[in-house]
């Protein structure tokens, strides 16, 4: 079995969910401002789902497909959210970020800590010349996000996909492992 990594920023250290994360996930996530800005979580979101989800994990990971960390603030330690690097392209070499935080934990700068020591990671560790993420246009936040990290705005996919109903338009975002680091490396 593969050891997922731990990732330590200022703040926060990113870290492999555990199946004790579940309550934790299904509070958090659950929210329905939560699930309204993302994909694929689901209102309600149950705990079993959060156990089901936390337990995927692991094989993703040794697959090489995805890996997906809890972000957790220390000092104390309690977990604010999850972070990710989804379709892990090793032909293209370039992944997905994709992230959310408990709502009570917006607007403190953490989600943009945690994305900048995962983008750092992923461009080290997975050698990815391109890291791209995506958020839905009513959801302006998450692009400022993407802004601080650096990412250019590459576009937006209209009524690109559908949720609880409705079509909804997608913002693109993109860096370049240059544009983080500089030509030289």
């Amino acid at each position: 079995m593969k050891i997922m990594p731990i990732i330590k920023a200022q703040r926060l250290v990113l870290r492999p969910f555990v199946l004790a994360d579940a309550s934790f996930v299904q509070q958090y996530a659950g929210d329905y401002d939560i699930a309204y800005n993302t994909l694929n979580i689901p209102y309600p979101y149950e705990l079993q789902q959060a156990e089901s989800w936390i337990n995927t994990h692991q094989q993703s990971y040794e697959d090489e497909v995805s890996l997906t960390l809890a972000i957790d603030h220390f000092e104390p330690t309690y977990p604010i959210g999850a972070i990710g690097l989804h379709n892990i392209s090793r032909d293209h070499d370039s992944a997905e970020l994709g992230y959310w935080i408990g709502k009570p934990f917006w607007n403190k700068g953490f989600c943009t800590e945690a994305a900048m020591a995962l983008l750092k990671f992923a461009f080290e560790h997975y050698n990815l010349n391109r890291i791209f993420a995506q958020h839905f246009s009513h959801n302006p936040a998450s692009g400022r996000v993407m802004q601080k990290l650096g990412m250019k705005h590459e576009g937006t996919l209209r009524q690109h996909v559908k949720k609880w109903g409705n079509y909804l338009d997608i913002e693109v975002y993109g860096i370049l492992r240059h544009e983080l680091y500089g030509e030289g490396l």
